[in-house]
């Protein structure tokens, strides 16, 4: 079946207009920087991509699969945004780019210091240009100390931060987030901050330098399981994720499909056996606190495995919704964009795309009972260039021509 095809067509509109006025300089590549950006575009930036002449942004070619030519890797990361290409490395190339900063409000780098003075981009380059700019660096290690030159993807930040230690069963090797964890939260980061300097910048006037580093992030998305150990000396492994200060916390095998359960507070945990035909079971002295149950885990999580073995996955998951127990399905990725609800929300759609349709994932956000945030779907390398430079520079033709046969553009 062609999934694409099974999808509901959005067709381009408004979106959102949190961030209307707000024009944004994005010269960064691969996955951290584009999802910060995208996420200021669907909230209604004006977003312009800065891309290499000769490939564009890395993940233009990351694939398989590709989609009538195009990185799904790079669709999935940048509607709503222009593209222009420019020689940075070119003195030509860089004066164009500092006159777009001169009109911009935002730019966001994941390159280092160093090549941030040689391309001309640096903090204090441009504040001497823009002094309201919001100057965002996404990077490994961040921009200062021993390891700030030092090279950086999402499996490397993953390893410096503990989630690989603790992710994955206990007899087996430590494993990876199933999805970029360190660039999509390190993008959140580059929105959040962005968010709050532009904020400030509506009382002071002036921009804000921000330094973002992946490591530093994911040592954050850690804290819940830092902080126990910080304060009790007891460093955790991992487990398959059945170690949670949630006494019933885990995976469960049912007659057919696992589900996950979370009985996590007193009043779930007797719903739970009530539910169950156990009362008696939850009512025991002996598991009436989260403590006693987690000193208790051992056998509770026994008899539980043998019942809900009994049935199958759909029996209790309509048992435990009826009686509101947090439980769930573990959905591979085609069963979770089959969701009938999410579907409804507008989560999974397809857009007309430059070479066909283009599946996408929503932002997930209302405003007012809005989520569709849709305006334009992912720009071809370098195809709003020269419209940029006329409206934006008022650039003339024969300029914009120049800059072409010397190949700055």
């Amino acid at each position: 079946m062609d999934t694409l095809k099974t999808l509901p067509l959005q067709a381009p509109g408004t979106g959102h207009s949190c961030l209307q006025g707000i024009r944004v300089l994005d010269f960064t590549t691969s996955v951290a920087g584009p999802y910060g950006t995208l996420l200021l575009a669907d909230l209604g930036a004006d977003v312009i991509k800065v891309e290499k002449r000769q490939g564009g942004d890395d993940t233009r070619s990351w694939g398989p699969p590709f989609l009538d030519g195009e990185s799904l890797w790079f669709l999935s990361m940048n509607r709503n945004k222009q593209s222009m290409t420019i020689d940075l490395l070119r003195p030509e190339g860089q004066r164009v780019a500092h006159d777009l900063a001169r009109g911009a409000d935002v730019v966001v780098l994941n390159t280092t210091q160093r090549v941030q003075e040689k391309l001309g981009l640096d903090y204090a380059t441009l504040k001497a240009i823009n002094p309201r700019l919001v100057h965002v660096s996404v990077t490994g290690f961040g921009l200062q100390g021993g390891r700030a030159d030092l090279p950086c993807y999402d499996l490397i930040a993953e390893g410096y931060s503990g989630v690989m230690h603790l992710t994955g069963e206990a007899d087996r090797p430590p494993q990876k987030v199933g999805t970029p964890a360190a660039d999509l939260l390190a993008g959140q980061d580059i929105a959040m901050a962005t968010l709050a300097a532009l904020f400030e910048r509506t009382r002071t006037g002036v921009g804000r330098q921000i330094d973002i580093s992946m490591v530093a992030t994911m040592a954050r998305f850690m804290s819940p399981r830092i902080v126990p150990y910080l304060g009790s000396g007891e460093s955790p492994n991992r487990s398959g994720g059945t170690d949670s200060v949630i006494a019933i916390y885990q995976v469960f095998e049912t007659a057919d499909f696992p589900i996950t359960l979370g009985l996590g507070n007193d009043a779930i945990w007797r719903r739970f056996w009530t539910a169950v035909g156990r009362p008696e079971y939850g009512q025991q002295a002996c598991f009436e606190t989260n403590a006693k149950r987690r000193e208790a885990r051992e056998s509770i999580v026994r008899v539980i495995a043998e019942l809900l073995a009994t049935q199958p996955r759909e029996h209790w998951l309509a048992l435990f919704a009826k009686h509101r127990i947090p439980a769930g399905p573990i959905n591979s990725i085609d069963q979770l964009t089959a969701d009938t609800p999410l579907r409804e929300d507008g989560m999974f759609f397809a857009m007309q795309g430059t070479a066909g349709l283009v599946p996408q994932v929503g932002l997930g956000i209302r405003f007012d009972g809005n989520s569709a945030v849709l305006r334009t779907s992912p720009p071809a390398l370098g195809q709003d260039t020269e419209r940029i430079l006329r409206e934006e520079l008022s650039m003339s033709a024969t300029c914009i021509a120049g800059l072409i046969d010397s190949e700055i553009i």
